[in-house]
């Protein structure tokens, strides 16, 4: 059976570099950037990370959500990569119900450091990185969801995930 994993974090948590190594770990598979929905907007479009853009953060979560299911839906192991704080974690889970969820929250040293140096990634926005952390910290995200060690290697984080859900201690569901 097709299973879907939400790999989130605040910017520059490791996301997308997990996220792409974990896709490997699945036959046959897709991974789902999240970013990529929020590039559909156009005129009239807030920064996500803003109080004010919630209403847009669900449309654009929502319509994600619906994607990612049918990928689920037609068989394929879906890895999707994106800020999916516990907040809206429930609306991917509304389309597939039996999601694994896993955030990563190295400190927030780490996540401004990788921010500030990575290339190819047009979100480099300090305060809104700071902001993002401190929002998925206040969250009370269950321990069993969380990745924390910023200098475990990155294919020791991807194993232990795979791990995690074969064993299927990541599932949503079970909180």
């Amino acid at each position: 059976m097709a299973e879907l994993v939400v790999v989130s974090g605040p910017p520059g948590s490791g996301k997308s570099t997990v996220a792409a190594l974990l896709v490997d770990r699945f036959t046959p598979s897709a991974l789902v950037t999240g970013d990529t929905f929020f590039a559909f907007l156009a005129r009239g479009a807030r920064p996500p990370w803003l109080p004010e853009a919630h209403a847009q953060n669900a449309v654009v979560t929502e319509a994600a959500a619906a994607a990612t299911s049918r990928f689920v839906a037609g068989g394929l192991h879906v890895v999707y990569d994106g800020v999916v704080g516990p907040w809206f974690v429930d609306r991917l889970a509304a389309e597939v119900p039996d999601l694994h969820y896993v955030v990563l929250l190295p400190p927030l040293a780490t996540c401004l450091e990788r921010v500030a140096t990575r290339t190819g990634h047009g979100f480099t926005d300090a305060d809104a990185a700071r902001r993002m952390h401190r929002e998925f910290v206040a969250a009370d995200v269950p321990a069993r969801h969380l990745v924390t060690d910023p200098d475990a290697d990155v294919l020791a984080v991807v194993d232990d995930i795979a791990d995690r859900v074969h064993a299927g201690s990541l599932r949503l569901r079970d909180d």
